[in-house]
């Protein structure tokens, strides 16, 4: 097969949840124990972090990478979804999986695992662990992919884990309150092991990560809210500064007011990393892996500008606790710009009530759907949009909504996409030279 065959086969063959939602999802880990199994347990043999948590999560596992390669290891991350092609989901030191390498995989293991009927996450976990082995990592970043305690990477025993904070999210799986939702995350808590919590405004969820590292025997830590030693600070052109107690003056090129706490948490890691667990990560990493994570992990949809004059943006934040940040950070630049148009769309298994009622009620709007099974249809979220008073056009395609934005903009408005994480995969491929995503 080539390479499209197989990823048609996949798409196909092997239920995924990026495309039809409810219907992908699997919990539970026997198929993954077993795939591990067969494959001769490829997790073991190289240092795993793994990290958690309803939000931050990506931008937290693709910093903590950027650093630890920075330091001079070889370094695994993997995340999911993919924005543009599947292969970003499988990198070792930024640099994607070979179209090759997936290909042999599907190939050499397709009679193991059919009679298996593996969810398409499964399948491209035990992916990446058998990759990273034949890769010889030193460490792999491992991203949740749902939850924590049945999703398929839980089969690893990593260094340390985190979970980066908890919101309302997948709540037809995970629970219908956060203190549920936290249960099923801090199923990543093992004996042994350190665990990081990033950050909650609840006393509650905090409980349920400390009595479940008190159960298991895992040493416990929330992340350091002193590590600043003044307060961080925005520049117009959107990169952060961090006035950080142990390492300076840290500019972090990831834009976004949910990237303070982020930090706070990345830099909480380090901590634990170095003086705990004797990694040994320079100071100069640090700084580096912040200012050009992108480049360094190959990072895109977090408060990413795609272009300038107009300026265009896009985030991938699709739930209530992912849209305050960006609402807020919304309002703030809206003191330098003239108008806002939003190219919005969402999924239908979201609080979509929720997200529209913080999006600017003074923009104009292109209301729009993704090329997924499980987007809402573009009348439907337009008529929900304007019970929350926001107004604007419909179009059938995030294409000709960046297309009739971009017609409709002057050079000092501010274009906005987003609204879910598909909305901004369809978009990215049109800012894209074809040669950045192949």
């Amino acid at each position: 097969m080539t390479y499209e065959e197989t990823l048609h086969y996949l798409y196909t063959s092997i239920p995924v949840f990026q495309h039809s939602g409810a219907a992908a999802y699997k919990p539970g880990l026997g198929t993954s124990i077993a795939l591990d199994d067969y494959l001769g347990n490829p997790h073991k043999a190289y240092k795993t972090i793994h990290v958690a948590g309803t939000n931050g999560k990506g931008s937290v596992s693709h910093l903590l990478a950027a650093i630890l390669r920075q330091s001079g290891f070889k370094v695994g991350l993997y995340t999911s979804p993919h924005l543009v092609d599947f292969r970003e989901r499988i990198r070792v030191n930024g640099k994607k999986i070979s179209q090759d390498y997936v290909v042999d995989f599907v190939e050499r293991h397709r009679s193991f695992f059919e009679p298996l009927h593996p969810s398409f996450f499964e399948l491209t976990s035990s992916m990446a662990f058998e990759y990273f082995r034949d890769q010889q990592v030193d460490y792999a970043v491992i991203e949740v992919g749902l939850g924590g305690r049945l999703d398929s990477t839980n089969i690893i025993t990593p260094i340390l884990s985190i979970i980066t904070n908890i919101s309302l999210d997948h709540t037809q799986f995970l629970g219908d309150t956060e203190e549920k939702i936290a249960a099923e995350k801090a199923g990543i808590i093992k004996k042994g092991v350190p665990a990081l919590f990033g950050e909650t405004e609840k006393h509650s969820v905090y409980d349920v990560f400390k009595n479940k590292a008190e159960e298991v025997g895992a040493p416990f830590y929330c992340a350091l809210q002193n590590l600043f030693k003044e307060e961080s600070r925005l520049t117009v052109g959107g990169k952060w500064f961090f006035h950080s107690i142990e390492y300076g003056e840290i500019q972090g090129e990831l834009g976004g007011e949910v990237q303070v706490r982020n930090a706070v948490t990345v830099l909480s890691a380090i901590h634990i990393l170095r003086t705990e667990l004797g990694v040994d990560i320079i100071p100069e990493a640090v700084h580096e892996g912040f200012a050009h994570v992108t480049r360094l992990t190959g990072l895109m949809g977090r408060w990413q500008t795609l272009r300038s004059k107009p300026t265009v943006i896009c985030d991938t934040g699709h739930n209530v606790g992912g849209w305050e940040h960006i609402a807020e950070h919304l309002k703030v630049l809206r003191q330098y710009c003239g108008q806002i148009y939003m190219i919005v769309g969402m999924v239908n298994d979201k609080d979509i009530d929720g997200v529209l009622s913080l999006m600017p009620q003074d923009a104009f709007y292109f209301f729009t759907q993704a090329s997924v099974e499980r987007a809402m249809p573009v009348e439907d979220f337009a008529v929900k949009a304007m019970w929350h008073g926001l107004s604007g056009t419909l179009c059938n395609t995030v294409q000709e909504a960046v297309e009739n934005a971009l017609e409709s903009a002057r050079e000092n408005d501010l274009i906005f996409i987003g609204g879910s994480t598909f909305i901004v995969a369809d978009a990215l491929p049109l800012f894209m030279k074809e040669d950045e995503y192949k």
